[in-house]
């Protein structure tokens, strides 16, 4: 069968990825054509556009953007219909996605929405175009199955992929010190750093994160540790150099955030995919994030939960701390991390919440299960609500 997928973020891409592997497995004849990033130009297939033209964060972010935006969806919704797949895969990115559900759906062409939008996060008001669009729903969030029920759409459920992203990655990588070899670095503890995916996230965190740094130099207990970023994929590299001084020790990691965190004693990380995957490999961790001033003002009108990292979602308490806009402050980073280093029950405790999220999410296999259940539905054209 022929796939289109519509990936608008680094975590889409990753999820992309695996679920193309997942209907290759299942239908050895797969064909796609996607919206998407390296890792799924890997998998195969036709890159039409990379996320990194289409990533956006932010209200301010969007409305600067606007024009480039319309640019994509035009050319995306005449790909679409060229193509003619016998299915649309959506991956996360709402506010682009679901106004190609609606396109696709006036168009004949089933609709399969995975990586449900955070409806619970953001308000309820674009429940309808999944209920009048979107022909199948597919979460990656245990409880988000029940949610969705209670709003009129039933939503299939096989597990969180990234349980399978982040076991694969340490059953092959789990030396340290071949990670250490790989990238060149010295035998000292080592802090990762996390700023984000997107530019504004990195704008606003990754100064802090050289503040940071110089407290950490100050304190004569952990001055000893190096500092790894983990460089995100779709991030031009001068955008992290423009931040960093030329004076910092920060040490720029390449293509192996898995690496990063899974050898590293403790991390500092901008909210989102990241964060999950820092819980499920085991790192202790501290979440900060921030927006320029008038989005962060919009977003407290209009974000309900009351975490912003998925991992204290799920379990539904504070796994770890969270430190948003102000309250991300370098003495507030330093001071939580430095606990994250020297208070062993602390880090037992939260070590211990990270086994039970693994638990809660289920088992492995996820991309598999949900690229079956995609095929067999297909297959079985009971496709329409």
């Amino acid at each position: 069968m022929r796939y289109y997928l519509i990936a608008g973020e680094a975590s889409g891409d990753l999820h992309g990825s695996n679920l193309m592997k997942g209907l290759i497995a299942e239908d050895p004849v797969a064909e796609f054509r996607f919206f998407g990033g390296d890792l799924m130009a890997a998998v195969g297939g036709t890159l039409v556009r990379h996320y990194k033209s289409t990533a956006v964060m932010g209200i301010m972010e969007v409305i600067s953007r606007l024009g480039a935006i319309r640019r994509n969806m035009a050319e995306c919704r005449r790909d679409l219909l060229e193509y003619g797949p016998d299915v649309l895969i959506l991956i996360d990115y709402p506010g682009f996605n679901l106004k190609m559900a609606c396109f696709a759906h006036k168009h004949g062409i089933p609709v399969y929405y995975y990586i449900a939008p955070k409806l619970w996060a953001r308000g309820e008001r674009r429940i309808r175009k999944i209920r009048r669009y979107v022909d199948e729903l597919f979460t990656i969030f245990p409880f988000e199955k029940e949610y969705f029920r209670k709003l009129g759409v039933e939503a299939h459920y096989a597990g969180n992929p990234l349980i399978d992203s982040v076991d694969a990655y340490q059953g092959v990588h789990s030396e340290r010190q071949k990670f250490i070899e790989r990238h060149s670095l010295d035998d000292s503890p080592s802090i990762a750093l996390l700023a984000g995916s997107r530019r504004a996230e990195i704008s606003f965190l990754l100064p802090r994160m050289v503040a940071f740094e110089k407290l950490l130099r100050q304190n004569q207990l952990l001055s000893g540790y190096q500092l790894l970023l983990a460089a995100a994929p779709s991030v031009d590299m001068q955008l992290y150099r423009s931040l960093i001084p030329t004076d910092s020790s920060i040490r720029i990691v390449s293509d192996d955030t898995y690496g990063v965190l899974s050898h590293s004693e403790a991390a500092i990380i901008s909210s989102g995919t990241a964060s999950l995957e820092a819980a499920l490999i085991g790192t202790p961790q501290v979440v900060c994030y921030g927006f320029n001033r008038i989005t962060y003002l919009i977003a407290r009108l209009l974000v309900r939960v009351k975490y912003i990292s998925l991992a204290n979602l799920i379990l539904d308490k504070f796994i770890f701390k969270e430190f948003v806009q102000d309250e991300a402050s370098p003495k507030m980073i330093f001071d939580e991390v430095s606990r994250l280093l020297t208070d062993k029950e602390y880090r037992s405790t939260m070590k211990s919440d990270y086994t039970a999220l693994r638990e809660v999410l289920g088992s492995s296999g996820a991309s598999c299960k949900i690229a079956r259940k995609m095929i067999d539905l297909l297959k079985g054209n009971n496709v329409n609500k």
